[in-house]
């Protein structure tokens, strides 16, 4: 099961359970893969509702590859994902938001 407070998302890819997370490599594959500068476009695309079917796919490849997965992109692209797209597009833009959210303030 997925872990929100440590930046996790849960995805089903073929059947099974996935743990997704952004770690700081997975962030770093992943701009090399979008070719871009900086993420802070491609969390504006998301929050503007923007976004392109091969973002949600990178996403998606970048959280499974920072849980633990070795697959590709081409490996995804033929997987069946529960919930189909819209599921994908979901967790995609939870990734982003688990990823840079601050932990909540301990209470005193």
């Amino acid at each position: 099961m997925a872990n929100p407070w440590a930046g996790e998302v849960e995805l089903t890819v073929d059947g099974v359970p996935r743990r997704l997370k952004l770690t700081l490599g997975a962030l770093a594959e992943l701009e090399a893969a979008l070719g871009a500068d900086s993420l802070v476009a491609l969390v504006e695309r998301f929050e503007g509702a923007r976004f392109s079917t091969r973002e949600v796919l990178l996403l998606i490849v970048a959280g499974l590859r920072g849980g633990g997965w070795r697959g590709t992109a081409e490996d995804l692209a033929s997987a069946e994902i529960a919930g189909g797209p819209l599921a994908a597009a979901r967790a995609a833009a939870e990734l982003l938001v688990r990823a840079f959210q601050l932990p909540p303030a301990a209470a005193p």
